[in-house]
């Protein structure tokens, strides 16, 4: 916790929130993923001190094989130091990566059964948004999911203390959303357990070229 709101006091910009995510959010955002059997390929974006990471582990069995995206520094060495060193001593036979980097530059290979999203969407601009949910969609196998979460209410909350600039980038933002959405048989589900509530949002693989 104090990890999570020292960063997001340094760069609310990749934070999103002064809070890491809830338990709830996270049972809600790895549900399939915990439900899903055979070796599995899954990816974590922006885990931050690793609300999500930690279900995600709890599911991992041996052949699955998990990669985690984080740009902080910071969070990746809380990542490595709390979560990720003492799983390897367990040597549960799943191969675990983390990549310190922005998912535009991460060395990512191959195709995901899983991606799992933290990214504050509504902080960027939209051509960045749509780079990394193109750059997702792509990673993500046929059939696979990519669930990502928005704040209930945040571009609504947030609409009348920024300039139109802002205002049109949040339109942007959601439109985007709706065009995923619709092309990718979005599905979305209130969490009320989280600080602020949440949607969590899941997207489907579809064909691949």
């Amino acid at each position: 916790m104090l990890a999570f709101v020292r960063q997001a006091l340094k760069d609310i910009h990749h934070t999103g929130s002064v809070w890491p995510s809830s338990p709830q959010l996270a049972k809600v955002m790895t549900r399939n993923l915990r439900a899903a059997h055979g070796p599995r390929r899954v990816l974590e974006v922006g885990p931050g001190t690793g609300p999500f990471t930690k279900h995600i582990l709890k599911t991992l069995r041996k052949g699955d094989e998990f990669h985690l995206v984080e740009i902080s520094n910071e969070f990746c060495e809380h990542l490595e130091r709390e979560l990720l060193g003492p799983f390897r001593t367990r040597r549960t036979g799943a191969d675990v990566h983390l990549h310190c980097a922005p998912i535009e530059k991460a060395p990512l290979t191959g195709v995901f059964d899983f991606i799992v999203c933290g990214l504050p969407f509504n902080n960027f601009p939209p051509t960045l948004v749509r780079s990394i949910l193109n750059r997702l969609m792509t990673l993500l196998r046929e059939g696979g999911e990519l669930a990502y979460f928005e704040y209930a209410g945040v571009r609504a909350m947030k609409a009348p203390f920024v300039n139109p600039n802002g205002r049109e980038r949040l339109r942007r933002i959601d439109a985007l959303g709706k065009s995923l959405r619709r092309k990718h048989s979005g599905r979305r589900e209130f969490v009320l357990g989280n600080l602020p509530p949440a949607f969590a949002v899941r997207l489907t693989g579809g064909k691949r070229a």
